[in-house]
């Protein structure tokens, strides 16, 4: 914005450089050329006054912006060679009050490839149910994509306004453009990462960080996101400045000046 008007002065600036022939051309034009820029200034302070009115109801609104929490289990973390064998959606406001829960799916894959999972996943989604829940399931990639597109539109009808919100989510970030593209492609480009707030925590509030809420570590897509929700909850209360108590002291140091 600024720069236009810039613009506006530069090319007053050639027009007095170039056309001034004659002493009653120059007043004349230096007159129309005065009235020009004197009308610039004029709206270039309502123009920017009112883009910061305009800037500050939409931080408002952005408060209360829905955020995508989405957790996916898959067969490991290479994303060229391994899939996602669950996923789970829900979507909370600003606030993190859930709004909706979305569809929680078990996606099919062969016993080949269940086979070649790392030790880590054959026990741990071994003992959950999930390997037997997978080899069981009748629902595709494809299909699971498709269900959560449409739930996706049906609570969040504008396309990329919110972002995928979890722990480690850029993980499940690199799976979904992989194998759900689709999704991805509904959503805000940035993530809200709890667990980026967790390292930092754990290096700024060490003290707060030994009362993290421990979690059931279940391992299954649900359960997680619901745990990655209380996580932030935790945080938002142990860490972050209540707006109230920021609002209260501004209001205060104004009076005081």
């Amino acid at each position: 914005m600024r720069f236009l008007f810039s613009a506006h002065y530069k090319v007053i600036s050639i027009l007095k450089t170039f056309y001034l022939t004659n002493k009653a051309t120059k007043h004349y034009l230096n007159r129309g050329l005065n009235k020009f820029a004197i009308t610039i200034r004029h709206k270039s302070r309502l123009s920017y006054r009112d883009y910061l009115v305009k800037r500050s109801k939409r931080i408002a609104q952005m408060a209360n912006d829905p955020l995508v929490w989405i957790d996916c289990e898959m067969t490991g973390l290479d994303v060229e060679n391994e899939h996602i064998i669950e996923i789970a959606v829900l979507i909370t406001d600003g606030k993190l009050n859930v709004l909706a829960e979305g569809p929680d799916l078990v996606i099919n894959q062969s016993q080949e490839t269940m086979d070649k999972m790392n030790d880590w996943c054959k026990q741990h989604h071994g003992e959950s149910g999930l390997t037997a829940a997978v080899l069981s399931s009748t629902i595709t990639t494809s299909d699971a994509s498709a269900q959560i597109l449409e739930f996706l539109k049906k609570h969040i009808p504008k396309k990329g306004c919110a972002p995928l919100a979890g722990n480690s989510v850029y993980a499940d970030k690199m799976f979904l453009k992989k194998e759900m593209p689709e999704v991805v492609d509904w959503l805000h480009y940035r993530i809200v990462d709890v667990s980026s707030i967790k390292e930092l925590c754990r290096r700024w509030y060490p003290s707060i960080y030994e009362t993290v809420p421990t979690k059931n570590a279940t391992h299954r897509a649900l359960d997680d996101i619901k745990e990655s929700i209380n996580e932030l909850k935790f945080y938002q209360k142990h860490i972050f400045i209540d707006e109230s108590i920021i609002n209260s002291a501004a209001s205060k140091k104004r009076k005081e000046g």
